[in-house]
């Protein structure tokens, strides 16, 4: 998902290690406001939160009942001070990250819950192993939803004057939730920047979007799967999901082709990709009017990927590219797929190394962002652009052999 400055990366496989697809989507498209209230007396803090819900319809006693005894968490502002940054490669990632546990427990889950995820594509449009691999994602099918109290860590986010105007929001969300029942304020847990239940969702996201999948009358994203399930689904579609058209399929790639011309963003019909020698390693290629990027998260030796337009709810969750295309795979994998070919991809930089080949594009008047030794996307395109001057193949993948020609 496009994902602002201020935001976070997602660093691990794991769940409750920062925003999952549903939060930082959440984040991105709810209106900023312009000057949110923070710091300062956590009374009158709590007193200004209680009158602006009560403002927007919310009773009095709802406020009363959530904003009552509440603290600030010192262990959530370490949490957001001190989030990690993305340096693996996709190989090391996705074999980490697409484990035989997540595959089996997927498989089996989406048997247990058919009937749900049956609704959740004829209501939605999206399918179960697109559902069923954010789940895994996000917290294992519900094993790791996080153990900080959710209101505690809203008040305190929304307290802290560095992202007031994201935070304040969620915690008005979480006085409507224990108004219709669905957050119990001294007992509801979740991850540390306040996401909740199986598929860790916001508030505000869980009172637009929430989904009630066993028919009892309540949204609980925390106990109850087909609740998560179908919450999920209808969130997807919002973003934007295509029924019936894929997210990506692993191809092949001929020896020589226009490799300038590859990378995310850069889009070709389906056809033309098949004219250039590009083929699918199992099943058939989507349809040929179909857009789609050309992408090799490890160069043109490494695992290679068509990325269609579904592909874009991935970077709405995420701007990293190999944690994106791990989770599309993750979903392939579990919807059937065989395992990627690895290939033989080129060495890459260390980490010192990407942080030369920052600074010498810099020099070059590449705008990189952050010398920080990611390869992020503005990084990939102005290796791209040296290769190519270079009369290097255009792959977009640094090597220590550009580095010495640079």
């Amino acid at each position: 998902m496009s994902v602002v400055s201020s935001m976070p990366i997602r660093t691990l496989a794991f769940a409750g290690t920062t925003f999952g697809l549903l939060a930082v989507a959440s984040m991105i498209s709810a209106p900023t406001a312009q000057a949110a209230e923070c710091g300062g007396d956590l009374k009158s803090f709590l007193a200004g939160v209680k009158a602006e819900a009560v403002a927007a319809g919310i009773s009095a006693e709802a406020a009363d009942r959530t904003l009552s005894n509440r603290r600030i968490d010192k262990k959530v502002l370490s949490r957001d001070r001190a989030q990690g940054v993305f340096k693996q490669t996709f190989l090391q990632f996705s074999k980490r990250s697409v484990s035989a546990y997540r595959l089996k427990n997927g498989a089996r889950n989406m048997k247990k819950y058919s009937k749900v995820f049956a609704r959740a594509e004829k209501e939605y449009g999206v399918p179960a192993p697109v559902i069923t691999a954010f789940w895994a994602l996000e917290t294992d099918f519900g094993a790791v939803q996080g153990d900080f109290n959710t209101v505690n860590a809203l008040v305190t986010l929304a307290h802290d004057c560095r992202r007031p105007e994201l935070f304040r929001p969620q915690l008005i969300a979480a006085i409507r939730m224990v108004e219709n029942g669905d957050l119990d304020p001294a007992r509801t847990t979740g991850a540390w920047a306040g996401e909740i239940g199986q598929v860790q969702m916001l508030p505000s996201d869980i009172v637009r979007f929430g989904s009630d999948g066993d028919g009892d009358g309540h949204v609980n994203l925390k106990t109850s799967s087909p609740d998560a399930i179908l919450t999920a689904a209808n969130f997807i579609n919002h973003l934007g999901w295509r029924r019936g058209e894929p997210w990506m399929q692993e191809v092949t790639v001929p020896g020589k082709m226009p490799w300038h011309e590859t990378g995310l963003g850069k889009l070709k019909p389906v056809s033309d990709w098949a004219r250039l020698g590009v083929k699918v390693r199992h099943g058939k290629l989507a349809s040929g009017t179909l857009q789609a990027s050309l992408v090799m998260p490890q160069g043109r030796k490494g695992p290679a990927f068509l990325l269609y337009p579904n592909f874009g709810i991935y970077l709405e969750w995420n701007k990293s590219l190999v944690y994106t295309i791990t989770a599309g795979y993750l979903a392939t994998r579990i919807g059937g797929t065989p395992r990627y070919a690895a290939g033989s991809p080129e060495k890459g930089l260390s980490d010192g190394q990407m942080k030369q080949l920052q600074n010498k594009l810099k020099a070059r008047g590449h705008d990189v962002g952050k010398v920080d030794g990611i390869l992020g996307a503005k990084t990939r395109e102005a290796v791209q652009i040296e290769q190519k001057r270079l009369g290097i193949p255009a792959d977009a993948w640094p090597t220590p052999a550009l580095l010495a020609k640079l």
